[in-house]
């Protein structure tokens, strides 16, 4: 698997309905963002098929990130089954993120 960047249009379809998708809102700009990068870069080769990682630039997809209700970046938020099940708002350490995956990757 690798990390792709979704926007208005592809979001939706980016959602997996059955199984976790981790979706990371945040800009080209934004240094905690740019940190984060490489975190969800290594969650995506740790879990492979078990997790669907995506990115949204909340510049270019401004409808999706008020859809959300994203007020600060980065924002990641799970979705299990396809819906939203938990946000994170800011920079967390990686073991947060693999904490979050295990509980909803392993629960289906």
């Amino acid at each position: 698997m690798s990390i792709y960047e979704v926007n208005e249009q592809s979001f939706h379809g980016s959602i997996r309905e059955q199984g976790v998708t981790l979706v990371e809102f945040g800009a080209t700009w934004c240094p905690p963002c740019k940190a984060l990068l490489p975190i969800l870069d290594e969650l995506d080769q740790q879990y492979g098929e078990r997790v669907n990682v995506v990115k949204v630039d909340c510049d270019d997809s401004p409808a999706i990130a008020s859809e959300y209700r994203v007020m600060s970046m980065p924002t990641v938020i799970m979705f299990h089954n396809g819906e939203p099940v938990e946000k994170l708002v800011g920079l967390r350490p990686k073991n947060v993120y693999e904490t979050l995956i295990e509980r909803y990757a392993y629960s289906q």
